[in-house]
């Protein structure tokens, strides 16, 4: 990725701006659906309009900004740590390994029980092992190889994705029914108390990842540069990857898999604003967040009254990006 300059123009200004974009979302998407809203009638707390908009919009636009925003700050921090554009959650397979763990607390009957906390469980121990396995494959002579990293995440995306096709033709209940409507990939309404805790997660993992942007910074140019600066080099390599599993596990469990947010937004980030992730990260996470949240409001009103998840959506989007941009890199 070459190296990284430890100054920007303007930092605050981007920083700034991309906070307004997320603040004009979460205040106007809401309003977007395929039935128009009463703001007097909402103001009023009168039905339909007011549980229609609290309980379900405004829900599921949150959700959607802080996944996306997860997502997004997942990819730009595994870009920083292992040094390649292509690397996210979804091309190093750590979705698919996420996706694989929620599904498997679908089928042993332990979503049923507990809920959200089981799946995120789940989800965490599936991203962790498919993240020790892709930095394991790709290591080679004190290094980690780009391609290696590449086809090592794909490798592990079609395991884990038979996995589940195996785990969903055996079971031949309602829990199959519900594992394939979850790996649809669809940001819908949560209770609020499962938001506040994910809120929480991605502020104190984003604060842990952001508040090391020099030490990314210092590590992009090089593990011997950034050791040479006074870098801890394995404390800092197990700060990320132990955070970027959290954060996307915490995503996968409430949305199902959702690709190609933490490819696009870093990358935009990264070539059209600044390459300093004093910029880039915190940028990454609010724009990665209205990204999502976006492509979720159009899944809503482009087929109304039927819906569009915001995985296909992100899919339409995100597919030929990655193909222009591993055409354009090889």
């Amino acid at each position: 990725m070459g190296a990284l300059p430890m100054t920007a123009a303007r930092p605050a200004g981007w920083i700034w701006a991309s906070a307004g974009l997320f603040l004009l979302a979460a205040l106007l998407l809401p309003w977007v659906g395929s039935g128009s809203i009463s703001l007097e009638r909402v103001l009023a707390r009168q039905s339909p309009d007011y549980p229609i908009f609290v309980q379900l919009r405004v829900s599921r636009t949150l959700l959607g900004l802080l996944a996306g925003g997860a997502l997004a700050l997942t990819g730009g921090l595994f870009q920083s740590m292992l040094r390649d554009s292509l690397a996210d959650p979804y091309t190093l397979g750590v979705s698919a390994g996420a996706a694989l763990g929620a599904v498997l607390t679908i089928a042993l009957g332990l979503y049923d029980m507990l809920g959200f906390p089981a799946s995120w469980a789940g989800a965490l121990f599936g991203a962790t092992a498919v993240v020790v396995i892709v930095a394991g494959a790709a290591w080679k002579r004190g290094q980690l190889s780009g391609a290696r990293l590449l086809l090592s995440g794909i490798a592990l995306n079609s395991i884990c994705s038979a996995f589940i096709l195996v785990i969903d033709s055996v079971i031949q209940d309602r829990r199959s029914i519900s594992i394939i409507q979850w790996l649809l990939g669809s940001v819908d309404s949560v209770s609020y108390g499962a938001l506040m805790v994910f809120a929480a997660v991605v502020l104190v993992t984003s604060i842990a990842v952001i508040t090391q942007a020099r030490a990314w910074n210092l590590l992009a140019v090089g593990e011997v540069w950034a050791g040479a600066r006074g870098v801890d080099l394995r404390r800092l390599m197990i700060t990320g990857f132990c955070c970027g599993s959290v954060l996307t596990a915490g995503a996968i469990a409430l949305t199902g898999p959702i690709g190609f947010v933490g490819l696009i937004v870093p990358h935009l980030v990264r070539s059209r604003i600044s390459p300093d992730n004093r910029i880039l990260m915190p940028c990454s996470l609010l724009l990665g967040g209205v990204l999502l949240a976006v492509c979720d409001t159009l899944g809503r009103i482009v087929l109304a009254p039927a819906e569009l998840p915001a995985g296909a959506v992100m899919a339409i989007v995100g597919g030929p990006y990655l193909v222009w941009l591993v055409r354009r890199r090889f």
